[in-house]
């Protein structure tokens, strides 16, 4: 999800819940719903509303602080933070996005800062969210690598939770690279349930290893590239479990509207 650019712009002209207005019910559905926010929260104007594609403000994200809440309010409980856009404000936005989370009552998970892992227990089944980024800075001491994502599996699946991993990775527009169908495999050998990626910008290939599902990317949500049916197009995904992991998986087709809605295909 990214909430600049022109998305940014149609949020202001038509009220920024019109971007959630096709799919909300389908969100509301949910017992928990979790994203990928592509970019920090802040106070600083932003850089990329009339940019150029291509120049060099145009993929520098920074996010209205009236962000936080319209995730809650439509139905959206927990972020993944693991990605290339988290840092483009520096460590001033990465705590500035944190701030406006905890206020909404959104959850978050993957910040650089602490290698946040979020557990929760939801209808008697507990559930560890981790994040990876492939893209990583450093940012003091801390690094984010594949190794400590495995730390992470491994420790949450020890305290009795099912582990998903959410993936920032991978070339943008095109299949699944050799390095990301390694790491998923890794991940799902050190205990991952389910594997979900992002950041290609395209729906990328699924796979079942050791009876584990990965989805190596989903593609976009709420973005502004309509420039092929490809990047158009994205899933929402649907998984119901139990104590023993993932009892079924629903895949549905998302689409991006011109006028900025994400909408059911």
């Amino acid at each position: 999800m990214m909430f600049d650019r022109s998305i940014r712009e149609w949020g202001v002209d038509r009220g920024e819940d019109y971007l959630f207005s096709c799919v909300r019910d389908v969100l509301d559905k949910a017992d928990l719903v979790v994203a990928n926010l592509e970019g920090p929260i802040t106070t600083r104007k932003s850089v990329s509303v009339g940019s150029s594609p291509g120049g060099p403000n145009n993929t520098r994200f920074t996010f209205p602080t009236t962000t936080a809440t319209l995730l809650a309010q439509n139905g959206i409980d927990i972020v993944s933070i693991a990605n290339n856009h988290a840092q483009d404000f520096g460590r001033e936005g990465i705590e500035s996005t944190i701030s406006f989370l905890d206020a909404a009552g959104v959850a978050y998970f993957g910040d650089p800062l602490e290698e946040r892992v979020f557990t929760t227990l939801v209808n008697g089944v507990p559930l560890a969210f981790i994040g990876y980024n492939e893209f990583q800075r450093l940012v003091g001491d801390l690094w984010q690598g594949s190794m400590k994502t495995v730390e992470h599996i491994r420790a949450a699946k020890a305290d009795g939770y099912l582990p998903i991993v959410f993936s920032h990775w991978g070339s943008e527009y095109v299949g699944a690279n050799a390095q990301q169908k390694r790491l998923a495999r890794s991940f799902v050998e050190a205990g991952a349930e389910l594997v979900v990626g992002a950041h290609p910008h395209v729906v990328q290939e699924h796979e079942e290893y050791l009876g584990k599902h990965i989805y190596y990317s989903i593609g976009n949500f709420v973005f502004d590239q309509y420039f092929s049916e490809d990047v158009r197009n994205g899933l929402i995904l649907r998984a119901s479990f139990t104590k023993r992991g993932v009892e079924n998986l629903e895949e549905i087709p998302a689409y991006l509207e011109r006028d900025r809605r994400v909408c059911i295909q």
